[in-house]
């Protein structure tokens, strides 16, 4: 039987505890009595809830399942990407470590609740999955050629299903910036794609951003910044992964100033536009420091 549920949130003056109550009524199998007394006054509230019969309903269940983050998180296949994560990134330096992928995956989530897709217990897995491995056998740090393998073998051993291996496998191979520059984001894309590229772009720019890059660069020794050294323009791909020397300072007038006006969804953009423009008033800032001027 359908059941419908109303929620309402109860304040009163000198009182600091809202209160929601969730009334819900089944027919012929649920009957339920609330009586609440409120003493506004005195700041208190008291309520008795009696509950007759009670049979879990649809949304009870699904609010349930919805901790920390949505009921996806809670899976044995879940817990096992993450230790793959922990594992596999674990020689990596903090541009590219565990606590970004984690990052990225709270990113992940709370776009794709913001574009609709939480109704989709599938949709959210694959976003989930895909946000988490998505750069394990990353190429700026393959140890080893087998590595590229890890996620596909990795979806392979835990009997991901077919249809939901070949997204979270196309969403991984296409995300990248390098993949924009060959023409891959001119395609058309599921939603769950481009929550998840979003999410990483994300955290390409902003403060975050900020320190990425530099720690990126200080770990690859690149110098600071040189005047005399120019940024690229229309970099090919080939010329974007090409390892020749470029100053950290170039990196985001080559990549990170360009990522709000890729981003593939409304509520990626709206976040990227604030990010976007603190990343402007701290090159404002380091080339006037730099001159001597500030």
């Amino acid at each position: 039987m359908e059941a419908w549920v109303w929620g309402k949130w109860f304040a009163f003056r000198g009182n600091r505890w809202p209160i929601f109550i969730f009334l819900s009524s089944q027919r012929s199998q649920q009957s339920l009595t609330t009586q609440f007394t409120a003493h506004n006054e005195g700041g208190t509230a008291h309520i008795n809830h009696i509950k007759k019969k009670s049979v879990l309903t649809r949304v009870e269940s699904i609010a349930l399942g919805r901790r920390r983050r949505y009921a996806m998180a809670s899976t044995d296949t879940v817990k096992r990407a993450e230790q793959l994560v922990e594992t596999s990134m674990k020689g990596n330096d903090a541009s590219h470590d565990a606590s970004h992928v984690w990052r990225v995956r709270d990113l992940a989530i709370s776009l794709a609740r913001e574009e609709g897709l939480s109704s989709n217990p599938d949709s959210m897995e694959i976003v989930e999955l895909a946000a988490l491995l998505h750069d394990i056998g990353d190429y700026k740090y393959l140890r080893d050629p087998s590595e590229e393998k890890l996620v596909e073998n990795f979806l392979e051993e835990e009997g991901v299903a077919e249809s939901k291996k070949i997204k979270i496998l196309s969403i991984i191979k296409g995300m990248g910036f390098k993949d924009e520059l060959a023409g891959g984001g001119s395609q058309e894309f599921p939603p769950e794609f481009g929550v998840v590229q979003d999410a990483d772009r994300l955290d390409a720019i902003g403060a975050i951003g900020i320190a990425r890059c530099f720690t990126f660069g200080g770990n690859r020794n690149r110098v600071l910044h040189d005047p005399a050294i120019r940024p690229r323009s229309d970099l090919s791909k080939e010329q974007y992964m090409k390892k020749e020397e470029q100053t950290t300072v170039n990196h985001f007038h080559e990549k990170l100033l360009k990522l709000k006006d890729l981003m593939k969804t409304k509520a990626g953009l709206r976040r990227a536009e604030r990010r976007h423009k603190f990343m402007e008033e701290f090159l404002k800032e380091f080339y006037e420091e730099w001159d001597g001027k500030a």
